[in-house]
Parts: C-alpha cells; structure tokens; sequence
C-alpha cells in the first residue's frame, strides 16, 4: 500500500498507470464520488478504462461526458451493467432497492459497492446475483490520486484499481470495514472546527479573509506532518507541544477527557447505526 502522504512520487507517473488490468468500469449513481472516481481514473492517465455512466445524476455524468473521451452516458443502468466489466454501486443507501429493481448482473461481472452501511450480502440479495461483491469507501481526494481507499474482502483487480487512486487499504471483514467506515463521518465536523477558529478570529477583530488564509495554512502544515509514517499521531501531537505552553493548554482545557469521552460516544452511535442489518 502507498499512503496518500507520499509526496516523492510524481503524479504524472501515477497517471501513466493507468487503470491497471480494468478496462470496461460502470458507474450507477453518478454524484460526487463517482465524480471523483472518474475523474482519478481518466485526468492525464496514458491509457484510461473505457466508462460507462447511468443516466442517474445527469448534469454530472453530462459533464463528465463531455470532459473525458472514453466517457459515456447510457440510456439506463442495464446498459451500464451490460457494457462493464466492474460494476460501481454508487447511489445512496436508501435509494439502492429503486435503482437496482429489475436490474439483472451476471456472475461473471465483478461488482464494487460505495455505499455505507449497506452489507455485500444485502446488495448481492438486492441484485439478485452470485457476482463478488467488493465493499469500497473511495474518498473525494481519489480525484487527485490521493487518498487510500478501504476495500473489503480484498480482490485483485479492485485493490489494483484503488491503487491507481492514491492506495488500496483491504480489511479482513465487514466488522473492520464498519469502523472505518464510521471514522470517515469525521470529516465535516473537521472542516466545522477550522471554520469556528476562524469565525473566532474574526469576532476579535482581525478580517475574515485574513483568518481565513491563516487557519488555512496553520492546518495545511498539519496535514503534511502526517506523511511522517515513524512518528505515531500521539507523537506527532507531542512534538507539536510545549509543557504549559498554548497548545497544551487547548487540549487539556477544551478537548480533555471529556471531549475525548463524547467523541467515543458519536462514534460507537454512528457504528451502531452502519452494523445495523
């Protein structure tokens, strides 16, 4: 696995892959991570798959269409199905049971499911069909080819795939896959938190598109300490602490125990909810 940190490999040579072995991908359900995935997998790539895009999320699949010359948008989902070699379920969970009615998918097609808290087994019962089922959780950033992608069971030709988009990360069982799955539920609530520092600034007097550039960048540096793979993220948030100096004194006062506790707490409802038949 290559980790969405590794800055020492050029992007440029990641495009030249490819899409490995892959050379026919439907997508149904085209929203933004279909979007995301697309575009990862054509955007300066040497030798991009063949793509095949329900009609579901017009505007998007129109764009892409337009964008990519191997890119297509087919009359209906069965057509999507017929063409591909690698299905991509991407519609919501609680619209799976109106897309895929009717929809006929033979063994021999491999099937990639994006949605969360949806089980192989539901979705292989849904579709009706003995084709493997591989559970996915694709991030935006798998656009830049950038992001590690969680895959479970593993199989070859999607881990290759994920690969080609920033990293492939296989689970041993749905149980795992359910955990990571909760952790990606963070993610909005991290770009709320630097929005309130910011917001915070601004009541004190320091102008909004100045507190906007610095929170920022402060948060950019962040996120570049993290490719450092030999130091743990306990390590990483000592290094960046100074005994009764600042830092420490935001974390023991606003994110102490309590908030560590609560955190915990959104996250076992969240599991709950994605374990849930």
């Amino acid at each position: 696995m290559r980790t969405n940190g590794d800055e020492n490999e050029p992007r440029r040579e990641q495009a030249a892959m490819g899409a490995g072995t892959v050379k026919r991908i439907g997508v149904i359900g085209v929203g933004e991570i279909a979007r995301a995935i697309v575009t990862g997998l054509c955007e300066g790539a040497v030798a991009p798959p063949e793509v095949f895009l329900s009609p579901r999320g017009a505007r998007t699949a129109a764009q892409l269409s337009a964008r990519y010359e191997g890119v297509r948008v087919c009359g209906g989902n069965q057509e999507v199905v017929d063409r591909s070699d690698v299905v991509v379920i991407a519609v919501r969970g609680q619209d799976r049971h109106q897309a895929l009615s009717g929809l006929r998918v033979d063994g021999g097609k491999l099937v990639v499911s994006v949605m969360a808290g949806v089980g192989a087994d539901d979705l292989r019962q849904a579709l009706g069909t003995d084709a493997p089922v591989v559970r996915a959780i694709p991030l935006p950033a798998v656009r830049e080819r950038r992001s590690v992608t969680v895959t479970c069971p593993s199989h070859p030709v999607v881990d290759s795939l994920f690969e080609r988009l920033g990293g492939a990360l296989p689970v041993a069982d749905e149980a795992a896959f359910n955990v990571f799955s909760a952790l990606t539920g963070t993610l909005t609530a991290h770009y709320a938190y630097l929005a309130t520092l910011a917001s915070w600034a601004a009541g004190h007097g320091v102008a909004a598109d100045q507190a906007d550039a610095y929170v920022r960048g402060l948060f950019e540096g962040v996120g570049r300490s993290l490719s450092d793979g030999t130091r743990s993220l306990d390590q990483l948030a000592a290094d960046h602490e100074t005994p009764g100096g600042s830092n420490e004194r935001i974390r023991t006062t606003w994110f102490g125990p309590a908030g560590s506790a609560s955190l915990a707490t959104a996250l076992d409802g969240l599991l709950a909810d994605l374990q849930r038949p």
